[in-house]
C-alpha cells in the first residue's frame, strides 16, 4: 500500500573492516559507535563521496543528531554525479527531515526528486515519491499538506501511459487508504469507515492481492483514533509488527488499554530500528521518548 521505503543499501558506504563487517551490517546491527567512527574517517578521506556522506548522515540521523546528519544528507546530494542519485540522494534527505519532525524542511527535496521521475515520464515512482511525502506530513500532524500530496500521488500515478488494470486498482487502494486515515486524525469516524470500506472493496476485485496485508494496519489505525483501543490493538496485531510504525502504533494502543509493560515491549522494537525509511522516521524518535517517558512514571 505505503510506497517501499527508498533503498538506501545503494548509497550506503559499504567500508570494509576486519572480520569481513561492513558500515552498513554495523548499523543493522545497531554498533552505530563504530559505523560513526569508519564513515568519519571515509568522509575525511574522501569529502565528495556520496556513500560515505550519506551513510553518515544515515548514522547520525539514528543517534538524533539530526541536524548534523542533513549537513552531510546535502554533501550526498551535491555529490551525486547521476540524476538518478541525486533523486535518491533527495528522498533521504526528506527522511531526514522526517526523523527531525519537518515535513514542510522535507518538501524541497521531494518536490525535486518528483520533478526529476517526471521528466523522465517514470509516473510511477513520481507517484512514490508524492505518497511518500504524504506520509512523512501525515506522521508529522500537518494533515492538509499529507492531503494534497497524497492527492498528487494517485493522480501521477495514474498517468502512466497504458496502465492496466491491477495498477489502477493500486493507485484507488493507496488513496482509499490515505484518505481513510486523514479522516480519523480529523475525528470523522463515519467517513473514515466508510473509506476503509472503499478500500477493501477495491482489493476484493482480486488484482492487488499483495496489498491485502495492509488492510488490519488499515483497520488498526482507524480504531486507534477513533479511539476503540481494543478493536486497534487487535487489528494491529493482525498487521506486519516488524514495521516500527506499527509496532509503535500498537504500543500506543497498549498504552491506552492500561498494559504499560507491553507497551514497552512494543516501544523497545519501534526504537532498536536501524531502518533510515519513512516508517522509521516517525517510530524510532517517538518510540525513543516514550520509552524514556514511561521508565520514568510511578508504578501504579
Amino acid at each position: 500500500m505505503e510506497p517501499v521505503p527508498v533503498v538506501l543499501a545503494a548509497l550506503l558506504a559499504a567500508t570494509q573492516l576486519s572480520g569481513q563487517i561492513t558500515t552498513s551490517q554495523l548499523i543493522r546491527q545497531g554498533r552505530l559507535d563504530e559505523a560513526l567512527a569508519v564513515l568519519r574517517q571515509a568522509v575525511k578521506e574522501s569529502p565528495r563521496s556520496l556513500d560515505a556522506n550519506n551513510g553518515l548522515g544515515v548514522v547520525l540521523d539514528l543517534m538524533g543528531q539530526y541536524t548534523e546528519a542533513q549537513e552531510y544528507f546535502a554533501n550526498a546530494i551535491k555529490s551525486a554525479a547521476k540524476p538518478l542519485d541525486r533523486a535518491l540522494a533527495q528522498r533521504a534527505m526528506a527522511i531526514a527531515h522526517g526523523f527531525a519532525g519537518e515535513c514542510k524542511g522535507a518538501e524541497k527535496y521531494e518536490n525535486e526528486a518528483f520533478d526529476f521521475y517526471l521528466t523522465t515520464q517514470d509516473f510511477y515512482n513520481a507517484g512514490e515519491v508524492a505518497d511518500e511525502m504524504g506520509r512523512l506530513c501525515i506522521d508529522a500532524d500537518d494533515l492538509s499538506r499529507a492531503d494534497a500530496w497524497y492527492e498528487k500521488g494517485h493522480l501521477t500515478g495514474l498517468q502512466q501511459p497504458g496502465i492496466k488494470q491491477d495498477r489502477v486498482d493500486l493507485w484507488n487502494f493507496r488513496w482509499a487508504h490515505a484518505r481513510a486515515r486523514l479522516a480519523a486524525r480529523r475525528g470523522k469516524p463515519a467517513v473514515a469507515k466508510k473509506l476503509v470500506a472503499e478500500a477493501k472493496a477495491i482489493l476484493d476485485k482480486g488484482r492487488i492481492p499483495e496489498q491485502a496485508e495492509y488492510v488490519p494496519y488499515l483497520e488498526g489505525y482507524v480504531d486507534f483514533y477513533n479511539g476503540d483501543f481494543v478493536a486497534a490493538q487487535k487489528n494491529l496485531a493482525l498487521a506486519d509488527n516488524t514495521d516500527p510504525f506499527i509496532a509503535c502504533l500498537l504500543a500506543q494502543a497498549w498504552e491506552k488499554l492500561g498494559n504499560p509493560a507491553a507497551a514497552m515491549r512494543f516501544y523497545r522494537f519501534a526504537a532498536s530500528t536501524t531502518a533510515h525509511s519513512v516508517p522509521a522516521a516517525y517510530a524510532r524518535p517517538f518510540a525513543k521518548k516514550k520509552l524514556d517517558e514511561l521508565s520514568r512514571a510511578p508504578e501504579q
